[in-house]
């Protein structure tokens, strides 16, 4: 079968982010062929969101269970790791090759590199170059950051990948980092039956959040066993025997394997971005279109974590459609709408991003932190309160949860709402409704959450804040 060469559009990186891109370019008529070199459906599918979360959620049922009177829950581990199997399909993207062909997109096996304007050269069996008439777009997502550590590249580690797909419940595992993947895994795992030990530099989990959600997560985490070391530097590694020893000042604690979670950064390396003049390695910083900076003739595009804009694949994959949609506009001559909140404007980012982090309790935020927003200049009031209504109650006994929201007091507006408790992920929405449109204070008053609801909380937010 032969291969087109050309292409109205380009995709190098076959994770949703790309998908998302191809796809709308093809819902307008265009033609779109996506380069992928591992596995279609990307990081997202197969190594980070679906199995961190397959991971989680049994765990997660069976202390939900337990926190109601007469309830006891127990469950294999071995089922959780082979429903993670069945939810990534055993690592084989058929399925998801079978439904980007259906919808229109070719797809292209290799690693894809820019080699001049509106040009990709593919390694792989059959070396290939393809040439875009309209864009090319770079969709390459992260990878996994390892930190200078002595002793850390003489033994085995686990990056994030390794963790969701591990075939075997480590007996003692080591997590180094207290962000998302850190705090998540480190739950994940010490609920499947390893005995944790987290360790985190600065004085706190998810830095990125406010406050009291690493603070209630890191005692959620002590409270079933994990070993939650804060302002604790590793100072070095090494093999013991099979094991690896871990040195954490006079300390020395030794596990079975250890994850390093503590940052990515944009995968742009490898991509031939200095074929066109950018530094690779680093972000590639694009307008709210999705358009390149730096490249001339409105070609290139680039969209999710390979930006540095806003790392999270739902965030990707709005920019990709915006992105997709600029490039079916421009390449049809239409006017592209580059206004803030415009059709072809990715402006999500700069005010409103949402953000879940699937622990248990889970923590929810849109938008500003409070401290963020004071160092934009925003005059804030800041309300927060714990969950405890009717709802709430009946969820769980001793339920324990805190909702907090950023107000902007010169505008009436909300710009940033944090939950923290079990099951709050599903109300982030209506904080991201009331953040994106600035529902003014006085008018989301009137919008009634319905009783017995956990949702409740948003009547005692305005409450406390109009007292």
């Amino acid at each position: 079968m032969t291969v087109p060469t050309e292409f109205d559009v380009i995709v190098i990186g076959g994770g949703p982010v790309g998908e998302n891109a191809a796809d709308y370019a093809v819902r307008a008529g265009l033609s779109a062929a996506i380069v992928e070199s591992e596995l279609l459906g990307g990081e997202c599918s197969y190594w980070a969101c679906m199995p961190s979360k397959a991971l989680l959620r049994t765990g997660h049922a069976a202390a939900a269970l337990r926190r109601l009177p007469g309830t006891t829950a127990e469950f294999d581990p071995r089922a959780v790791l082979a429903r993670r199997d069945a939810i990534t399909h055993d690592w084989d993207d058929a399925g998801q090759v079978e439904w980007a062909e259906g919808a229109g997109m070719a797809v292209v096996r290799g690693h894809g590199r820019i080699s001049g304007e509106r040009t990709v050269t593919v390694d792989g069996p059959d070396p290939i170059t393809l040439t875009a008439r309209h864009a090319v777009v770079v969709s390459t997502g992260s990878v996994a950051v390892t930190p200078p550590v002595p002793g850390l590249d003489t033994v085995r580690t686990w990056t994030s990948r390794d963790a969701t797909s591990a075939k075997e419940v480590p007996p003692r595992l080591g997590v180094l980092g207290g962000g998302v993947v850190g705090c998540e895994m480190a739950q994940a795992f010490q609920r499947l039956g390893s005995q944790v030990v987290l360790v985190q530099r600065g004085p706190r989990l998810l830095a990125g959040a406010e406050p009291f959600a690493g603070e209630m997560v890191a005692a959620a985490l002590r409270q079933e066993g994990v070993d939650v070391r804060l302002d604790t530097g590793l100072d070095g590694v090494a093999a013991e025997g099979d094991a690896i020893a871990l040195r954490l000042g006079a300390e020395t604690v030794v596990v079975d394997e250890l994850l390093v979670a503590t940052g990515r950064r944009p995968a742009s390396a490898d991509v031939g971005v200095d074929a066109v003049g950018l530094e690779p390695g680093g972000a590639l910083a694009v307008d709210d279109s999705g358009l390149v900076e730096g490249v001339d003739g409105q070609w290139l595009y680039a969209a999710g974590d390979v930006t540095g804009r806003a790392p999270l694949t739902h965030q990707g994959k709005y920019a990709a459609r915006i992105a997709g949609g600029a490039i079916a506009a421009r390449a049809a001559g239409r006017p592209v709408d580059t206004s803030p909140w415009g059709e072809h404007s990715a402006t999500a980012d700069h005010v409103a991003v949402t953000q879940v982090v699937f622990t248990d309790p889970e923590v929810a935020w849109v938008g500003r932190t409070a401290a963020a927003a004071r160092e934009a200049g925003i005059d804030v009031r800041v309300v927060e309160l714990p969950i405890a209504v009717a709802g709430s109650s009946l969820h769980a006994d001793g339920y324990e949860g805190r909702a907090s929201m950023v107000v902007d007091e010169a505008r009436g507006v909300l710009v940033g709402v944090t939950f923290v408790g079990q099951d709050v992920a599903e109300m982030l929405h209506s904080a991201t409704i009331a953040v994106v449109g600035e529902v003014p204070l006085p008018r989301l008053w009137h919008a009634v959450p319905a009783y017995p609801t956990i949702s409740e909380v948003w009547l005692r937010l305005l409450e406390a804040y109009r007292s």
